[in-house]
């Protein structure tokens, strides 16, 4: 673009939308619409929505999550042309389409919701970089978390704190989160735009184009169940809050990984891509629970908040957190390489209905209960198929709505005993975890219709069936499903003798480590000597 193009009778804000997908509770989209020259008079307001390969470079995403980004898209383009402004969708890296937005659009502010994960800091670091060269001033907000966790660091004497238990102590001793703010029932006149309006260079994509473009059939798609974007995040939202029993009483544990409708509110897409803020979720909460007798963190709605706010401090202050090697916090197990059995697992193809039914929903709509997670992260890492909860990672990264960075790290480190849970002697069943809340396996026979004629009995267990029931049922196992990757009952105990060598491996090497350090920092040549990276 032309320097000379640039309207100098226009300055102008830009705010960039990236996970914050909402206009309530939202202060950077406050701020620039807020902001103001040294005239007094408002900045015309930008609000814009980079579509990049950058995201798909750095992040694995299936087709349900990008129609979930489209949805979401195209609902926060309505709400802002209600307010008479619009969303700018522009194509590209952002560290090559900002220097021509800041000289085409004579931009003075660059807003946008801070983001703690690290590609996010890198990509921010290089456009706060530009946006100096330019002259324009970047504010950005904490928002996408209840709590900053910077503060949160400061507040535990700036170390991280390392349990559940120690981060509800360390947050309950701060000040209170900042309340929500509304969204905007009107913006500045000064803000709005005319000339824009209707410029179809700046439209949001549609679902097909969007889809095609990553490379993916759209017919292949299932049908959406949970709707992406704010007024479908707020609408869920209440719906739930209405309900005061239910939520002064709810006990994450004492939900149904399998039954046929999800059994906790589904609201963590909305939060993953910031359709519903967090703190106006924690409010909310706290407003309907009021004095009320209700049940206690961890396993509260309020505990399941705080899970995300600790996993998200850790993450931000935790170098390599996705990674094994090189992460401080992790066990070091030397996982076996399985891509058969990998691939067995991620389609859902392992001989066990369970699992297999489990992964099945997850490929279709996008979406599990948390116990669902934990017995299929399980039986992929330190229960069954000793596969590296990497793996599994890159596979929930891709396939799961609400692939969160920190989230999902943190959770399968926990599952794969790897960090945060150690009593890796506790395996999930294949078999017997899914029989608690659905012995007759009507959630098998949903999402493996192969099985559906099999008796009761033998639904989890096809193997066990006699083969003339087998047949009667129209469903061989070997032929039309697939016999078992592994035995359970031979291979868990193994691991567990494994995960308890990988145990002390890491601990002496820990030891190993610590002890030249105090003796290289005893030496008197020290300056001389480097120190050795931990592994």
């Amino acid at each position: 673009m032309d320097k000379n193009n640039a309207d100098a009778g226009h300055e102008t804000t830009v705010h960039w939308f990236r996970k914050g997908m909402r206009l309530h509770d939202n202060p950077a989209f406050r701020l620039s619409y807020e902001a103001k020259n040294g005239s007094g008079k408002h900045y015309e307001l930008k609000p814009i929505y980079i579509l990049d390969p950058y995201f798909r470079k750095y992040i694995r995403a299936g087709a349900n999550r990008w129609r979930f980004l489209q949805q979401s898209l195209v609902d926060l383009d309505i709400t802002l042309r209600q307010l008479g402004t619009r969303l700018y969708v522009i194509r590209g890296l952002p560290h090559e389409v900002f220097p021509d937005l800041f000289v085409k659009w004579n931009v003075k502010l660059l807003t946008f919701e801070l983001d703690t994960e690290p590609y996010a800091r890198e990509r921010d670091n290089q456009v706060e970089q530009l946006a100096r060269k330019h002259g324009v001033k970047v504010e950005q907000k904490v928002s996408h978390t209840i709590y900053n966790t910077e503060l949160v660091l400061r507040a535990n004497g700036g170390s991280v704190p390392m349990t559940y238990q120690k981060f509800v102590s360390v947050v309950g001793s701060m000040p209170a989160p900042r309340r929500p703010i509304p969204a905007p029932d009107m913006l500045p006149s000064e803000c709005l735009i005319d000339d824009d309006l209707n410029n179809p260079e700046f439209d949001v994509p549609t679902l097909d184009e969007l889809l095609t473009l990553k490379g993916f059939n759209p017919t292949e798609l299932k049908p959406c169940l949970y709707p992406g974007g704010e007024k479908e995040a707020l609408r869920r939202l209440e719906e739930y809050m209405k309900n005061k029993t239910w939520v002064c009483k709810f006990e994450k544990p004492n939900t149904s990984p399998n039954s046929l409708k999800p059994s906790t509110t589904v609201l963590s897409p909305y939060m993953k891509f910031g359709c519903l803020s967090a703190s106006h979720f924690f409010y909310r909460l706290k407003e309907v629970i009021g004095n009320s007798p209700h049940s206690k963190p961890p396993v509260s709605l309020i505990g399941q908040l705080y899970w995300r706010e600790f996993y998200y401090t850790v993450g931000a202050s935790t170098p390599n957190f996705d990674k094994m090697v090189g992460n401080s916090i992790c066990c070091q197990v030397p996982w076996d390489n399985n891509p058969e059995a990998l691939e067995a697992w991620t389609n859902g193809k392992t001989g066990y209905p369970f699992i297999d039914a489990i992964m099945r929903q997850l490929r279709d709509e996008g979406w599990i209960h948390h116990l669902a997670r934990h017995a299929v992260a399980c039986f992929l890492t330190r229960g069954d198929l000793w596969i590296s909860w990497e793996k599994g990672l890159a596979v929930f990264e891709e396939l799961l709505l609400d692939a969160d960075w920190s989230m999902n790290a943190g959770n399968w480190m926990w599952l794969s005993a790897s960090a945060f849970f150690h009593q890796f002697f506790r395996v999930y069943s294949p078999v017997a975890f899914g029989k608690k809340t659905d012995k007759s396996g009507d959630y098998i026979r949903k999402y493996i219709p192969e099985l559906a004629k099999y008796p009761d009995q033998y639904i989890y267990e096809p193997w066990s069936a006699p083969k003339s029931i087998q047949e009667r049922a129209g469903c061989v196992v070997g032929v039309h499903y697939p016999k078992r990757v592994v035995v359970h009952e031979d291979v868990y105990k193994n691991n567990i003798t494994k995960m308890s060598l990988a145990y002390k491996s890491t601990k002496a090497g820990k030891s190993s480590n610590s002890k030249k350090s105090r003796d290289m920092s005893s030496s008197p040549d020290k300056k001389n000597i480097k120190k050795p990276k931990l592994k």
